[in-house]
């Protein structure tokens, strides 16, 4: 008899969680070491809230499928 098991549903985003933040710190790295001069604002829209939006909307659609 075959017993299955219950996989956790926040798997995928444990995984990714440490993706997102590797790139997020490879983008940061390479804007402190570019000598372009990119705005403020949109360093923080990239290197923060795209990532956050993205981790937050993936946390919601892992809790709803329980």
């Amino acid at each position: 008899m075959q017993t299955s098991h219950k996989r956790n549903p926040l798997l995928p985003w444990l995984i990714s969680l440490p993706i997102v933040l590797v790139g997020v710190a490879y983008v940061g790295y390479r804007f402190s070491t570019l000598d372009c001069a990119v705005p403020a604002i949109s360093e923080f829209l990239i290197l923060g809230i795209l990532p956050l939006i993205y981790l937050i909307l993936m946390y919601l659609t892992f809790k709803s499928q329980d």
